[in-house]
């Protein structure tokens, strides 16, 4: 395990409650859509005429990317426990070099440095 990395087993832990977390997200936000749904589908809504259809559209998307994001979040996790298992946690895809230990704090399924993450950003 790279010392950059430190324990792997405490990066397994973070790794662990952050997948906890995003399904305890990814749960309450399938509700919440589940619900806009339902509430919609006991009233005749004509988006196009009424005030409020245009809202509750907007609140159902909104969710729904939210949703998604999380959804993304989960796969990122789960690939970077992957990646801990291999023994290539912690190391850039793109370049090789060590992910510092800051970012992979903030991002702990941070697959790629600083320098190669602003470069795919151009």
């Amino acid at each position: 395990m790279d010392e950059l990395v430190g324990d792997g087993s405490s990066v397994r832990a973070r790794l662990a409650a952050d997948r906890e977390a995003t399904l305890a997200q990814i749960a309450a936000l399938s509700r919440d859509f589940d619900e806009i749904v339902a509430a919609n589908a006991l009233v005749a809504v004509d988006d196009e005429h009424d005030p409020e259809g245009s809202s509750t559209a907007f609140e159902r998307a909104h969710v729904a990317s939210l949703l998604t994001q999380a959804r993304e979040r989960l796969a990122d996790l789960d690939v970077a426990s992957e990646r801990l298992a291999r023994g290539e946690y912690g190391r850039c895809v793109d370049c090789g070099e060590a992910i510092p230990a800051e970012r992979l704090e903030v991002r702990p399924a941070a697959t790629t440095c600083v320098r190669c993450a602003e470069a795919h950003s151009r």
